[in-house]
């Protein structure tokens, strides 16, 4: 009984508010001052991946991922890209300015290293951004002089995996297949090039027409050496006498001059046509 009555008592003094110091009540909402030093404005670039920056290993050489910065306002936008790690990373570009309705790509390189899939990893990155001034002269004393409340952030994780078998049997396969795809690609084009403008060449187009005129007096040799050994046979076959004896020595003379000539024009047009093809096809 005397418990309640006490706690009555304290209730009524506390309605009645003669406690002698002011009444605080904890859920009551903060002055204004405070509630805007609390405030942050949202980031207004849209980010490509939002939370995640993926790269996919082996790690035994540069692994790099893009990361694509859109702004859809209709203003400037400065920005800039800051990590936890910086040894371990390269970014270009690292910082600049986006128009409106512009995109940006950052290209995001990590280093080899010793991957340990058991090691969770801590690396972050952070995408800092501000309005752009009308006027944009010095970048570095922009950031400086930035006031917190104009800052716009966005944090992401990174995330590191390894191939699975199946992309290494593909990666194989394609390695394997790229010199087989290249070498059939470079001979055809090596067999079909030099034709082609081998027979635009006009040089070409002069050793072929010496070739056929080479041929037309070969043709010619050829016929006069066939009428030489018909008049050879009808005079064996006429009575000999000595006039007819010396004529005879004279146009067998001359057959056997005339037919070791075109044999001789036989040798040097091939000397001469394998040449100027071996020069300009080969």
């Amino acid at each position: 009984m005397l418990v309640r009555r006490a706690q009555s008592a304290f209730d009524s003094v506390v309605a009645a508010g003669d406690l002698g110091f002011p009444l605080v009540r904890y859920n009551s909402p903060l002055p204004k001052s405070s509630a805007a030093k609390m405030s942050k404005l949202d980031q207004i670039l849209v980010l490509d991946p939002p939370v995640d920056l993926k790269f996919k290993g082996p790690f035994t050489d540069v692994v790099t991922t893009n990361l694509k910065l859109k702004n859809p306002s209709d203003r400037k936008v400065c920005f800039k890209v800051k990590t936890t790690a910086p040894r371990r990373y390269c970014v270009r570009p690292n910082s600049g300015v986006i128009d409106p309705g512009a995109t940006v790509i950052i290209s995001v390189m990590l280093q080899p290293f010793d991957y340990d899939p058991n090691e969770k990893s801590k690396h972050k990155f952070m995408v800092q951004t501000i309005f752009a001034p009308s006027t944009v002269s010095d970048m570095d004393s922009l950031w400086k002089e930035a006031k917190p409340d104009d800052l716009m952030d966005s944090k992401l994780r990174c995330v590191f995996e390894l191939p699975s078998e199946n992309d290494k049997v593909n990666d194989v396969e394609a390695t394997k297949a790229a010199p087989v795809m290249n070498s059939a690609k470079s001979d055809s084009s090596a067999s079909s090039v030099p034709l082609t403008a081998s027979l635009d060449d006009p040089e070409m187009k002069k050793v072929m027409e010496k070739c056929k005129r080479l041929q037309n007096e070969m043709n010619k040799m050829t016929d006069e050496n066939r009428q030489l050994k018909d008049e050879g046979v009808r005079m064996r076959k006429v009575p000999r006498s000595d006039h007819m004896t010396s004529n005879s020595t004279s146009l067998l003379g001359r057959e056997a001059s005339t037919a070791s000539l075109p044999s001789l024009l036989v040798v040097i047009a091939a000397i001469f046509i394998g040449f100027f093809l071996g020069k300009f096809i080969l």
